[in-house]
C-alpha cells in the first residue's frame, strides 16, 4: 500500500498530477484546487490512498490528514465512489463537511455533482459520530491564494473544466460569482472561489451512481 509520495511534479492538469519518485512517475487523482497548488518541476509531498478494482489500481492524493480521513469515510458510504468522494472534497473543506454532519445538514452535499438527495442524507447518517474529532479550524488555508482577480478567475475556470463542466457555462457562472464578490476576489483562495462557483452551477445533470 502506497501511503504517501514525495517527489518532483512532472504534470499537474485538471484533477490529475504525475509525481516522479525514484525515476517512476505516479499518476495521482487530486482535487483541482490541490492540483493548482502544485508546480511542475518542484518537489511535492502528498498523502495517498490506493483504490483497487478488478481492472485498475488508482492513487488518490491529499494535502492533509483531514482530507484523507474524510475521503476514507466517504468511499465507505453506499453509493459514493472515489471520484464522487473527491468531488465532495473539491467543493467542501473538511471542516465544512464536519459542520454539515454535526448539524445534520445534507443540503450542502446535494449541491455536489453526482450526489443525489438519498446519498446526501446517507452521507450525513454514515459520518455522524465519525468526524467529531476533526478540528473545525481546518479550512482551505493550505491552498495558497493567488494575487490578482484575472489569475484566480483563470485558475478556477481550469479547475471547473477539469471537473467536467462546459467551459462556457463555467465561465458565465464564475463571472456572476466574481461580480457579487467584487473587491473580495483579490483576497480569495482558489478553493474558496471554486466552492462559490460550484454552488452557483449546482449539481451537474446526468451524473448518477458511484464513480
Amino acid at each position: 500500500m502506497i501511503s504517501s509520495l514525495r517527489g518532483t511534479v512532472l504534470q499537474a492538469v485538471g484533477s490529475s498530477v504525475v509525481i516522479e519518485v525514484g525515476g517512476v512517475g505516479f499518476a495521482v487523482q487530486v482535487t483541482p484546487a490541490h492540483a493548482l497548488s502544485l508546480r511542475v518541476g518542484q518537489e511535492a509531498f502528498v498523502l495517498t490512498t490506493m483504490i483497487v478494482r478488478e481492472d485498475s489500481l488508482s492513487l488518490f492524493g491529499f494535502a492533509d490528514p483531514e482530507s484523507l480521513e474524510i475521503f476514507s469515510l466517504l468511499v465507505a458510504v453506499t453509493g459514493v465512489g472515489p471520484k464522487s468522494a473527491l468531488g465532495v472534497l473539491a467543493a467542501l473543506a473538511p471542516a465544512e463537511i464536519a459542520r454539515a454532519v454535526t448539524n445534520d445538514d445534507d443540503s450542502v452535499f446535494r449541491r455536489v455533482s453526482g450526489i443525489g438527495p438519498k446519498t446526501a442524507k446517507l452521507i450525513v447518517v454514515s459520518l455522524t459520530g465519525k468526524v467529531s474529532a476533526l478540528s473545525v479550524a481546518t479550512s482551505a488555508a493550505h491552498v495558497p491564494s493567488f494575487v490578482g482577480a484575472t489569475s484566480i478567475h483563470d485558475d478556477v475556470l481550469v479547475a471547473l473544466v477539469g471537473l467536467g463542466w462546459n467551459e462556457r457555462n463555467a465561465s458565465e457562472a464564475l463571472d456572476r460569482v466574481v461580480a457579487v464578490a467584487n473587491d473580495d476576489v483579490d483576497t480569495m483562495s482558489v478553493q474558496s472561489l471554486l466552492r462559490l462557483a460550484l454552488t452557483e452551477l449546482g449539481p451537474r445533470q446526468g451524473s448518477a451512481g458511484p464513480r
